[in-house]
């Protein structure tokens, strides 16, 4: 009985499971280095989020007005008028919130910053031009 045939088919078989074994042993490898990176980045996040957390506890109480309309935008909107330098355009606060300059963008802002000034925040000092109020 010739059992070289039987030898060389059991040979290419365990060729093939071991070149499955080693392509698997590098997908580990590579998996557990982006898994490595995914828990370097979460350690991160969460250092970052407790640090945030500390310094919020720090920061002095914004006087935030309790008339501010509900909209994230406002607290923005403000913000930007406190970094300013004059008065500014709804177009100008509408590229310092980094809104897409569309006439729609462009109006919602005039709009609140409109707004603004009826609540006595904001005051317009030209036909279209906004300043802080002093």
């Amino acid at each position: 009985m010739n059992i070289e045939p039987l030898l060389d088919a059991l040979g290419l078989q365990e060729n093939a499971a071991r070149a499955l074994a080693d392509d698997l042993r590098a997908q580990i490898a590579e998996f557990q280095g982006r898994l490595r990176e995914a828990e370097t980045h979460l350690e991160h996040l969460a250092i970052t989020r407790k640090t945030v957390t500390a310094l919020a506890d720090r920061l002095p109480a914004q006087a935030a007005s309790p008339d501010l309309p509900e909209h994230p935008d406002y607290p923005r909107i403000l913000a930007v008028f406190n970094e300013a330098t004059g008065p500014l355009r709804a177009r100008d606060v509408c590229e310092a919130l980094d809104h897409e300059l569309l006439p729609k963008n462009i109006e919602g802002t005039r709009a609140k910053l409109k707004r603004l000034v009826k609540l006595g925040i904001l005051t317009e000092t030209d036909p279209g031009t906004f300043a802080r109020k002093q």
